[in-house]
């Protein structure tokens, strides 16, 4: 698959979010196996493809806004905390109200 045919929503996934999916197709979607894969428990391997599901939704969501988009995933891979999240985007979309309002 060439660069150009990769959906905009798999270019934002991390690699071990990539390796993931492989993993859950592979196990013919069988989260079971995956966990058995993993090493890890059942609802350990859920919450990571529910946290997966997310970054997909916020990047097809957010794909007008790459800024809003990149906080919203660093807050779902725990690199910062939602409260502080959530004071960027509102910031960030302040700013871009206001910076719209003199166009």
């Amino acid at each position: 698959m060439t660069l150009e045919l990769i959906p905009e929503w798999m270019t934002n996934l991390e690699d071990e979010d990539v390796s993931f999916i492989k993993k859950f197709i592979m196990a013919s979607g069988s989260l079971k196996e995956v966990s058995n894969q993993y090493g890890v428990t059942y609802p350990t391997v859920r919450l990571r493809l529910d946290r997966l599901i997310q970054k997909i939704k916020i990047s097809e969501e957010n794909a007008n806004e790459p800024y809003v988009a990149l906080i919203k995933r660093l807050a779902i891979n725990e690199k910062i905390d939602f409260d502080t999240a959530k004071i960027l985007i509102s910031e960030y979309k302040k700013r871009e109200r206001l910076v719209n309002s003199y166009d």
